[in-house]
């Protein structure tokens, strides 16, 4: 449902060089909630020694098959847990996607930018991709079509609380006797910039870049 892998990896691999991402000093890039290898790949591309890091093994395992040659080491660990990459000297962090958003509520969102900050060697960089729930989607517009072929239909159903957005991936899969049905529903921190960008800066790293790519803000915050 992320789309053609090839794309998705060569739109990423187009973004860190127009921003002039760069191995440097360790050479090292710490890609948490890695998933199945969009932003790995480019990362490793480019010349980073990248430790991609993931809770579900799945995903993993396909990391593994496109990273192939390249200089990649999959680990299976919660990306709560990045203090424990301190020693690698990342002078790269990054976390993608929405993966920050499904952190269990603010809290965690701070304590992770706060070890982030701690991990990041002096100089280095933060990337981060969220998407921004400040304005409630409401009515009609609470139904997002998120991908469909002749196979499979994803929309996804948004309800808004103060603290956290209740998301009901709705899918039809395409069965050999019909059209299956399958709901599932499950809370992710309503995250905005301005939060974001403040957590950040609270924590000593410098906002170099604040954009929209693809629907999702992606900011990127040196190390002072």
């Amino acid at each position: 449902m992320a789309g053609d892998f090839d794309t998705k990896q060569n739109e990423f691999l187009q973004f860190l060089r127009e921003q002039g991402i760069y191995p440097s000093h360790s050479k090292t890039a710490l890609d948490l909630g890695a998933g199945h290898g969009l932003q790995t790949v480019p990362l490793a591309k480019l010349g980073f020694k990248v430790i991609s890091v993931d809770f579900n093994q799945q995903l993993l395992d396909e990391l593994k098959e496109h990273t192939k040659g390249l200089s990649v080491d999959v680990i299976h660990e919660d990306i709560r847990h990045v203090n424990k990459f301190a020693p690698y000297e990342p002078e790269l962090i990054l976390c993608c996607g929405d993966t920050l958003a499904h952190l269990d509520n603010k809290g965690e969102v701070e304590q992770f930018i706060k070890d982030i900050s701690v991990t990041l060697v002096k100089g280095g960089r933060v990337l981060l991709s969220f998407r921004d729930y400040s304005e409630p989607l409401t009515g009609n517009s609470r139904f997002i079509p998120v991908k469909s072929d002749d196979t499979r239909i994803l929309t996804c159903i948004l309800d808004y609380e103060e603290n956290s957005v209740t998301v009901t991936d709705l899918l039809h899969e395409k069965t050999a006797t019909g059209w299956l049905q399958k709901v599932s529903a499950y809370k992710k921190v309503r995250l905005t910039t301005a939060h974001v960008t403040q957590l950040l800066e609270a924590n000593g790293l410098r906002i170099e870049c604040n954009v929209v790519v693809n629907r999702l803000v992606t900011i990127i915050a040196t190390k002072d």
